[in-house]
């Protein structure tokens, strides 16, 4: 059997790794999922290391390039198989939407979120104990970056204009474990933004990387019962 020449390295669990797969399914890409163990420290192995120095996931081997970093990866992968998910309609002022849009992503909605999924699930996962001043900060800062997503959201569909791109895609990893805490009432009280997200949530390929998550998870969950 002929070997994938497309492989992504990494946890599924990661929502960096989810955003990577996330675009090879988009993209109708064949490609196969190398699974390492963090507990285990396979990212710090010298084959691992010689991937990506930083020790982080994920990787994409594609033929002879080797990437890291979820952001770039998936822009070549789309750039490669899919490039209207970067672009729009087309149109440089569409191309500089979803630039504008990736950007406010990675720099306002990325911290606030993330760090109320670290303290509202990740910490507990690990035995450890929430920091509500850190939930409470970055609640009231995540209620003002989603106030402006639904003032967008409500003149377009989509973030970067009226067709889907890789700047909604982008949101979807960190969004579905924060939906899952206590407080996705932040998104469901906005009608434009939940809209969004609830179509976001039922793609196909949102789907399809939501399962390599949770039977990751389940994975995990069933070892750390038997070592116990």
């Amino acid at each position: 059997m002929a070997q994938t020449a497309v492989k992504m390295y990494g946890w599924a669990v990661s929502p960096f790794v989810a955003r990577a797969l996330l675009c090879l399914e988009e993209a109708g890409v064949d490609y196969e999922l190398v699974p390492m163990s963090r507990e285990a420290g396979d990212h710090l192995r010298p084959d691992f290391l010689a991937r990506n120095p930083f020790a982080q996931v994920p990787v994409l081997e594609d033929g002879g390039l080797t990437l890291f970093e979820s952001r770039a990866i998936a822009r070549h992968v789309l750039r490669k198989h899919k490039p209207e998910l970067l672009v729009g309609d087309g149109s440089p002022e569409a191309a500089a939407m979803v630039d504008v849009w990736l950007e406010v992503e990675a720099q306002q909605h990325h911290a606030p979120t993330g760090a109320i999924m670290v303290q509202c699930i990740l910490t507990p996962l690990l035995g450890g104990v929430r920091d509500q001043a850190v939930v409470d900060e970055n609640v009231a800062k995540l209620k003002k970056v989603l106030a402006v997503y639904e003032a967008r959201l409500s003149a377009s569909r989509y973030l970067a204009g009226e067709s889907l791109t890789l700047a909604d895609l982008s949101h979807f990893p960190m969004m579905r474990y924060f939906m899952d805490t206590e407080y996705a009432a932040l998104v469901e009280e906005l009608p434009h933004v939940k809209a969004w997200w609830e179509e976001l949530n039922a793609r196909p390929a949102a789907k399809k990387v939501t399962e390599h998550a949770v039977n990751a998870a389940k994975f995990w969950a069933q070892k750390k019962a038997e070592e116990q």
